[in-house]
């Protein structure tokens, strides 16, 4: 390993790091000289119950190890407690790992409301909770890390995951939005969309593929996220099992139409190949390159 990513000077808040995921990455943030506030509230993988065993666990792993942390047990909807701990602790916060989470799958016509509410308040407003707790201190020192968990539950969509599915790509929205406010004050934002295996995934893959999967396998690419050789930001990447990537939203050049003669739905069905057609595809960075087209087709028929 080399030592050249260094945290010597850095304070790293890592949520739901009392196992799987956040366990990982706090072990390794200390190994690079970090000081990490483990927070876990302790509870289910469903989001029942609490307990300060499982933060305390790694807490003490990382002393052992000759590493710098403590433990917090507050809930991450409860975030501006879990900043104030680590400035209190350590004096101010460079980075957010937000990786707490919890599952409550089931099918949308068998969801209820607590399901849905739920998750939500833990993987969105948890993150946003911490995050903007720690963004003023970012604001102010001109310097900070935010990474966000999101998943391919959300990306491309599961079975029996609307409430997840949902709240990992609003993170992800999170994340475009927070990378533009953030990187005239050195804040740089980006996202993961992992696996590994974890209690979360626990039977959800099969047995031979779970062991590969180990967590520490993705810590590496969220270390790197959250280091000052990194300039990356607005990113989101799929990270698992010893591999890695980048994703881009990829969109068709699609079919103008003249807006000022008007069409109806047999026109779309009748260019409905044109328009799904990807040759040639486009790969919109923000809002203007994605208004280029239909600009350009406003433009056309303006006459």
């Amino acid at each position: 390993m080399t030592d050249s990513i260094r945290f010597e000077d850095k304070v790293v808040i890592v949520t739901g790091a009392g196992g799987g995921l956040g366990r990982a990455h706090a072990l390794l943030f200390a190994r690079h000289g970090a000081k990490v506030l483990v927070n876990d509230l302790g509870g289910s993988a469903q989001g029942e119950g609490a307990s300060s065993s499982a933060a305390d666990l790694v807490v003490e792993q990382i002393r052992q190890a000759g590493g710098t942390a403590m433990a917090s047990h507050d809930s991450v909807t409860d975030g501006e407690k879990i900043v104030q701990h680590a400035l209190e602790a350590f004096g101010r916060v460079d980075v957010v790992v937000n990786n707490a989470g919890i599952l409550r799958d089931k099918s949308f016509h068998k969801m209820e409301d607590a399901d849905w509410d739920l998750v939500y308040r833990v993987h969105v407003e948890g993150a946003y909770k911490v995050t903007r707790a720690a963004w003023p201190h970012m604001r102010e020192q001109g310097y900070g890390r935010v990474i966000f968990t999101a998943s391919t539950s959300g990306i491309y969509g599961n079975f029996g995951q609307s409430n997840y599915g949902m709240a990992k790509l609003g993170l992800y929205g999170l994340t475009r939005t927070l990378a533009l406010e953030g990187r005239k004050n050195n804040i740089l934002v980006n996202a993961i969309a992992p696996t590994g295996g974890t209690r979360m995934t626990e039977g959800l893959i099969p047995p031979q593929i779970f062991e590969q999967l180990k967590p520490e396998l993705v810590s590496p690419l969220v270390v790197y996220l959250a280091s000052e050789q990194c300039q990356e930001t607005s990113g989101l990447f799929e990270v698992g099992g010893g591999w890695m990537g980048k994703v881009r939203w990829e969109r068709s050049l699609g079919m103008g139409f003249d807006p000022k003669a008007g069409f109806d739905a047999e026109d779309v069905a009748a260019n409905w190949q044109q328009i799904c057609n990807f040759e040639n595809a486009a790969h919109p960075a923000d809002n203007l390159e994605a208004l280029r087209e239909m600009m350009a087709n406003l433009q056309k028929h303006a006459g």
